[in-house]
């Protein structure tokens, strides 16, 4: 079994929990290499944590180096080349074959993809754009903030809307609130149109902050000198800062390996297979139907890792899969104040979402913390 090898691209939540699930099993009989550009993992929701000033970069940021799980090696390499015929990958840090290759690489951003967006505005999806909002912020003066979606799909869902509840925290504590105007764009209908109970306490907690809503609105660029959103219709709205999602697209690299179609890499929405043998794909990178959003990658991941640890002990690549994916996650949403709520929703492929959303409390909020904390020892092997 020693010479079977698990070779995953990507290190967030469900690279990881690949890693992690196939350790657990199997220990250092298998060889598992966890391949990632970045040193370091960091919890999506702790962009916010530091953006607003509650936590520094250093705190929220883990280490990969610390991963002491039995049979998982770290690479820190940026892959240049997928063969998914071949299963033969190619980084700047040396070239791997695998038994089952696991495709894990998320999505990039395209801030670029929308006019003057870079140059007159502040994305806050990536580590770096998060981290650097918090200087911004913490020089911001007071004024119109517009927080607007450029285009879909986009990870995590609720993050703008909790954004702007967190904006007006952070203005209402420095005195700023009355002087100041908050609004958010975007091109859907609703802030989370699955699930409808959590989009009206949304909308209702915007309304009792005086936020602004503007839904099913097209972003066309950012004009620098007017310091305007101009929108699809050629109508416009100003602001002193903005703050948005950049357009997400597969990596170059994906793209380029023939695994996309439309753009993301379709896969079986029940066992994450792609069309390409002992090939497997999750997270931001697939089409699969659910959310970009960790909780997501991580249970699909899990099903991914079942049906690796079936095949390692038949011995055969023609397995029957132990257990399906149920497209269930649940999510946890910022309201301000150290309150958060919670959102529990499930996708199932010719099925509308359905789910339950619990009001923000202080019991979310830390039951958030250990969701956290409990993945950090899965997956790092921390006690």
């Amino acid at each position: 079994m020693t010479d079977f090898k698990v070779l995953i691209l990507g290190a967030g939540f469900g690279g990881l929990e690949v890693a992690a699930g196939l350790s657990d099993r199997f220990g250092s009989s298998v060889d598992i290499t966890l391949i990632d550009r970045s040193d370091h993992f960091v919890f999506g929701f702790s962009k916010l944590d530091v953006m607003f000033g509650k936590l520094t970069a250093a705190e929220v940021s883990h280490q990969y180096a610390r991963i002491v799980k039995p049979g998982v090696k770290f690479v820190q390499a940026t892959v240049r080349f997928i063969d998914p015929v071949a299963r033969h990958v190619v980084t700047d840090g040396g070239e791997f074959d695998a038994d089952v290759l696991v495709v894990a690489l998320g999505s990039d951003l395209d801030p670029a993809a929308t006019p003057g967006l870079v140059e007159d505005g502040h994305e806050f999806y990536t580590n770096a754009g998060a981290f650097a909002v918090r200087d911004v912020l913490e020089g911001f003066e007071g004024g119109r903030v517009v927080i607007g979606v450029t285009s879909t799909p986009f990870k995590c869902p609720p993050a703008p809307s909790e954004t702007a509840l967190l904006v007006h925290e952070f203005l209402t504590a420095r005195g700023l609130r009355e002087k100041s105007e908050i609004a958010v764009v975007m091109p859907m209908p609703a802030p989370v149109p699955p699930l409808p109970a959590a989009s009206e306490a949304i909308l209702a907690a915007f309304a009792e902050r005086g936020i602004e809503w503007h839904p099913k609105r097209t972003i066309q660029r950012l004009d620098s000198g007017a310091h305007a959103v101009v929108f699809d219709d050629d109508s416009t709205m100003t602001y002193d800062l903005f703050l948005g999602v950049p357009q997400h697209v597969a990596p170059p690299v994906v793209v380029d390996s023939g695994l996309t179609v439309d753009g993301w890499i379709p896969v079986n929405p029940l066992t994450l297979e792609t069309s390409f043998l002992g090939v497997y794909a999750i997270g931001d990178v697939t089409s699969v139907g659910t959310p970009k959003a960790g909780v997501f990658a991580e249970g699909q991941a899990s099903i991914v890792a079942e049906a690796i640890a079936a095949r390692i002990e038949s011995g055969t690549s023609s397995v029957e899969i132990p257990r399906t994916y149920d497209g269930n996650g649940i999510c946890y949403m910022e309201f301000g104040g150290d309150t958060v709520a919670r959102v529990d929703v499930t996708f199932l492929t010719g099925q509308a979402p359905f789910g339950q959303f619990d009001p923000a409390s202080s019991e979310y909020s830390a039951e958030k913390d250990e969701f956290g904390a409990s993945r950090l020892v899965r997956w790092f092997g921390e006690s």
